[in-house]
């Protein structure tokens, strides 16, 4: 075949060849619209899940660290990423509860600065630190349930109005729980407010005022840690900024409004119970 008649067919063989392209790039078209919609209904997903953890943890004066994981681990995020964005939301979270509570003179500032200072430099501290997944389980999931039991036994905290603190026992409760706190990436007010019920410092409602300013702390100190280890947190974070502090905001309300020292142990005993027994699961 002369090279003019070769000339001649490549046209018609590139027409032939441009339905087939066409259907190629439909199919292709189709399949990444696919993938961006499953994509999207996983995020809203998420976000109402955050949203709704961040609501019942707020009636009781935490921010939902455990929670968070918990729904990101559901979600299948990358460990790299879950603890810097549970951080993250504690920080958006535990910001609003605290100036809410501030604006009702419902926290203690002089008890939260005598913990929270130590506490700050350990959580650092922790966050540059990491552990193994399965010993991290244990050891915080049995934390958690021991804390729940105490809880309900010291009935006797809900008429607590006022004690003197040692300054250096309250430096070591604060050091201990920030440690914790930078170690798992919760904000650290579910470690916080069950030990000094037991050690009798706080009722329950003091103790729920105390927890959002001792988590927004620890949180923020944390996630300096976690970034500078090379951590980052999810693409889809300001989505789930939205539901966490949408769900501080009407959970606060609920808890500064009806929540009494009674309920509000009761709920947070039934918050550390759930999250302990689900740390021990996922071992």
């Amino acid at each position: 075949m002369t090279r003019k008649a070769c000339q001649s067919r490549a046209p018609l063989c590139e027409s032939s060849n441009e339905p087939t392209s066409k259907r190629t790039n439909m199919v292709l078209l189709l399949s990444c619209l696919q993938h961006h919609s499953r994509t999207m209904q996983s995020t809203l997903l998420v976000t109402l899940l955050i949203g709704f953890v961040s609501l019942l943890y707020s009636t009781a004066g935490q921010v939902g660290g455990t929670a968070f994981l918990a729904v990101m681990a559901f979600a299948g995020l990358s460990a790299e990423q879950m603890r810097p964005t549970a951080l993250v939301l504690n920080v958006v979270a535990a910001s609003y509860a605290t100036w809410k509570l501030h604006r009702h003179r419902k926290i203690d500032w002089n008890l939260l600065w005598q913990i929270a200072i130590p506490s700050m430099l350990t959580a650092f501290i922790g966050g540059l630190l990491s552990i193994g997944g399965s010993l991290y389980s244990i050891m915080t999931g049995t934390l958690l349930i021991a804390a729940s039991f105490l809880m309900l036994l010291k009935r006797r905290v809900d008429n607590i109005k006022h004690r003197q603190v040692p300054l250096d026992l309250a430096a070591l409760v604060g050091a201990a729980t920030g440690l914790l706190s930078g170690l798992t990436g919760i904000g650290g007010g579910v470690f916080l407010v069950p030990l000094i019920l037991m050690l009798g410092w706080v009722s329950p409602r003091q103790a729920a005022g105390l927890s959002p300013p001792f988590i927004l702390c620890n949180s923020v100190l944390a996630l300096a840690g976690v970034l500078l280890s090379g951590q980052s947190v999810n693409p889809e974070i300001a989505f789930y900024i939205f539901g966490a502090v949408l769900g501080a905001m009407l959970g606060t309300c609920i808890g500064l409004r009806w929540m009494t020292d009674w309920a509000t142990r009761y709920v947070l005993a039934t918050i550390l119970l759930f999250a302990g027994v689900r740390l021990l699961l996922s071992r």
